[in-house]
C-alpha cells in the first residue's frame, strides 16, 4: 500500500490515542461526590434537619431585653411589655417616668431643667443669676426699694482700741522704735566698759531680739542699762533692729 494512501488511518489512530489519554469530564448534572443534583439536594436537606437547634436561655424574651434596656435609659415602660421583666432580669422595678420628667444627661433625679438651666428642686438654693427667672418676679421699682432697705440697714463701725492682752503691761517695743530716730550703732547714751565681753552670752538667754529689747526697756533702758544687753549705747538691745517697724 502506498504511504500516501495510509497516511488518513494513522493520523486517526494518532487522535484516537491522545483522546483516551486525556481526562474524563464529569457529568455536569451531578455534584462532587454524587450520582446526580437531586441526591446532593437530598443529603444537604438531611444534613440541615441533623443539626441540634439553638440553646435559648429559660425566661429569656425580647419583651424582657427591650424592657431592661428602657429601665437603664430612663424610659418609660409601655404596656405592651409583661409587668414580670423585672424580676425575670433580677433588677429592681423602677417608677416609669415621662421624657418631660427625665433629667438632662447624667443629672441626679432631684434636678430639673428650667429656664434652660439645670436648677435643684430645693428653694433653698438661689436663682438670682437665671435673668428669666428674677425678671419674672423683680421689677426697676422693687430694686429700688431694696437698695433703700440696705443703705438703712448700713453700719459704719469705727476702728477702737486694740485689747490689752493679759501679762502685757510692760513697755511696747512698736512704740518705742516709732519713737526714735536714730540707726542702730549710733551711740547716745554713755555705757560703762565693766561687763561688755558678756554682752553676748546675756543676749543668748533671750529666745529673740524682741523678747531682749522688752527686757531692756523694762530694767530702765535705754537710759540706763543694768543688764549689760546694750553695751554701744544706742538703745536697741542684742542687735534688736526698729526699722521694720517704723516701714509700717
Amino acid at each position: 500500500m502506498p504511504v500516501s494512501a495510509r497516511l488518513p488511518s494513522l493520523v486517526t489512530a494518532s487522535l484516537l490515542v491522545l483522546a483516551s489519554c486525556g481526562p474524563t469530564v464529569p457529568d455536569s448534572g451531578a455534584g462532587a461526590g454524587y450520582s446526580d443534583y437531586n441526591s446532593y439536594l437530598r443529603q444537604r436537606e438531611a444534613a440541615a434537619a441533623a443539626r441540634p437547634d439553638p440553646i435559648v436561655p429559660p425566661g429569656f424574651s425580647t419583651d424582657v431585653v427591650g424592657a431592661a434596656i428602657d429601665r437603664a435609659d430612663g424610659a418609660a415602660v409601655t404596656p405592651s411589655q409583661p409587668s414580670t421583666a423585672a424580676a425575670v432580669i433580677g433588677a429592681a422595678p423602677t417608677v416609669p417616668s415621662t421624657a418631660a420628667s427625665r433629667p438632662r444627661g447624667n443629672a441626679p433625679s432631684n434636678i430639673r431643667e428650667e429656664s434652660g438651666e439645670m436648677a435643684a428642686v430645693n428653694p433653698s438654693i438661689s436663682d438670682e443669676n437665671d435673668f428669666q427667672a428674677v425678671s419674672q418676679r423683680e421689677t426697676i421699682e422693687s430694686d429700688r426699694q431694696r437698695i433703700e432697705q440696705n443703705r438703712a440697714q448700713y453700719v459704719v463701725i469705727q476702728p477702737g482700741a486694740l485689747p490689752t492682752r493679759p501679762g502685757e503691761q510692760g513697755p511696747n517695743i512698736v512704740d518705742y522704735a516709732l519713737a526714735t530716730t536714730n540707726p542702730v550703732g549710733t551711740q547716745l547714751y554713755r555705757r560703762s566698759s565693766f561687763g561688755v565681753g558678756s554682752s553676748a552670752a546675756k543676749c543668748a538667754r533671750y529666745a529673740s531680739p524682741d523678747l531682749a529689747q522688752t527686757e531692756f526697756l523694762a530694767k530702765g533702758g535705754p537710759e540706763r542699762d543694768r543688764l549689760g544687753l546694750d553695751p554701744d549705747g544706742d538703745g536697741y538691745a542684742c542687735a534688736w533692729d526698729p526699722s521694720p517697724f517704723r516701714l509700717r
